[in-house]
């Protein structure tokens, strides 16, 4: 039950009777009165709880991406419903109205659609929908919440995929090459074709050319059906703020773009999500799109404040592959990290793969090496060389392990990592 703000002025009107007839009695007649009406408003009130809810079925949505949703209201009562519905959205899915206004016959349906707008990644649910009728003069009413239960997936937004054509493009250019002018391992036999002015002698197929009695050469095109893992790094080094989100945040554009532009040259993807444990796992070999099995599993998966295992990744990739390998560790350059957690291991993995370290650089720490307008200024400036010098040397440590390492801003970490696999797919050295 509640009352409204018409019961209130009500009962202050109730006031004007008593200045005229100040009396206990006027106070017992007035208090009666008000006691009926609400009686009589409550007894004309539909109930609340004769209604049936249906919702909507919500697919996945990308982040800062709106989404529709609705629900159903079914009077179920012989009378007339008026009122409000309020549903129960969390304050991270952006419900845009969450009240709305009832108005609902008997036996008929009335739909309610809000539009959402989540700010993070995750699942954002709905488990409560509050029904509140009213009475005829509006004095009043009657209140039930329902368990009614809504949830939507929130994916990571891919913002990088709108570069994704540009490298894909590059991508069958390498593919389509007639001739490759560093030939041998890490290429593949795809025809014979006449010889022309600039192909490599080393080409030539001496044999295929003694029968036509012309020049012939062997074309080869860039192997496919090569492995690429994509590790990321759930750690607590992951959970540092780079500007508007984490590390771990702009890793997922970076792991998204690289395991979309490998599949898409023909490649199997794996990519295994880690900390003390393996957190998600997902491959091209599953079925269903990769991108959407991918986006789905680490929409669920946020850095923990626990110290990186490493020694749990050399099985993994046993287990995923026994082939030479291309793997991604998306990782930050975080020294105490990569030196007591990555760098035993990092042996084994270079061993027979090609390992590329892929690192988000903070934009602010560049700002702050820019710096000298007073004295506290030229002090952050310092601190700032000195964790750009620590990093430049932490580079030359992974080199010389057999790593190649490659660091960029948040937003430009993504191609850079799709520049370098195109590089060394054209290379022959996946």
């Amino acid at each position: 039950m509640y009352i409204s703000y018409r019961f209130v002025l009500v009962a202050v009107a109730g006031f004007i009777p008593m200045v005229f007839w100040p009396s206990w009695g006027t106070v017992f007649a007035l208090l009666g009165i008000l006691v009926v009406l609400l009686v009589v408003e409550l007894a004309l009130t539909p109930s609340p709880r004769a209604v049936t809810l249906t919702r909507s079925d919500n697919k996945n949505i990308r982040l800062e991406e709106p989404l529709k949703v609705w629900v159903d209201v079914t009077n179920s009562s012989s009378r007339r419903m008026r009122g409000q519905i309020r549903d129960g959205w969390q304050p991270a899915a952006h419900d845009a109205q969450p009240v709305h206004r009832l108005d609902v016959t008997s036996q008929d349906t009335q739909r309610f659609t809000t539009t959402l707008t989540p700010t993070r990644r995750g699942t954002v649910r709905t488990r409560k929908l509050t029904v509140r009728t009213q009475g005829p003069l509006r004095l009043g009413g009657r209140q039930y919440t329902h368990t009614s239960v809504g949830e939507v997936t929130v994916v990571p937004p891919f913002r990088s995929r709108r570069h994704l054509p540009s490298r894909i493009h590059q991508l069958r250019e390498i593919e389509g090459r007639s001739a490759v002018h560093m030939p041998g391992a890490g290429h593949e036999f795809d025809s014979l074709r006449e010889y022309v002015r600039g192909d490599d002698v080393r080409t030539i197929d001496w044999r295929a050319s003694a029968r036509s009695h012309e020049l012939i050469v062997r074309a080869y095109r860039p192997e496919r059906d090569r492995r690429v893992v994509v590790v990321l790094d759930s750690s607590r080094a992951s959970a540092v703020r780079v500007g508007d989100e984490t590390r771990f945040d702009a890793g997922i554009e970076a792991a998204l773009f690289i395991s979309a532009l490998a599949n898409a040259g023909g490649d199997r993807v794996d990519l295994v999500t880690l900390d003390q444990t393996i957190r998600s796992r997902s491959s091209s070999e599953e079925k269903g799109q990769l991108l959407h099995r991918i986006s789905t599993a680490l929409s669920k998966v946020f850095p923990r404040l626990l110290a990186a295992d490493w020694t749990v990744l050399p099985p993994e990739i046993s287990n995923i592959t026994r082939q030479r390998a291309f793997i991604v560790l998306v990782t930050p350059l975080d020294s105490a990290a990569i030196e007591e957690g990555l760098i035993p291991i990092l042996p084994v993995l270079t061993k027979r793969n090609v390992v590329l370290i892929a690192a988000v650089a903070d934009p602010e720490l560049d700002a702050m090496a820019q710096a000298r307008e007073s004295s506290d200024d030229a002090f952050i400036a310092a601190s700032a060389e000195a964790q750009k010098l620590r990093n430049r040397k932490m580079v030359q440590l992974l080199n010389r392990y057999g790593a190649e390492v490659v660091e960029a801003q948040p937003d430009e970490l993504p191609m850079v990592v799709g520049d370098r696999y195109l590089r060394l797919k054209a290379a022959g050295r996946l």
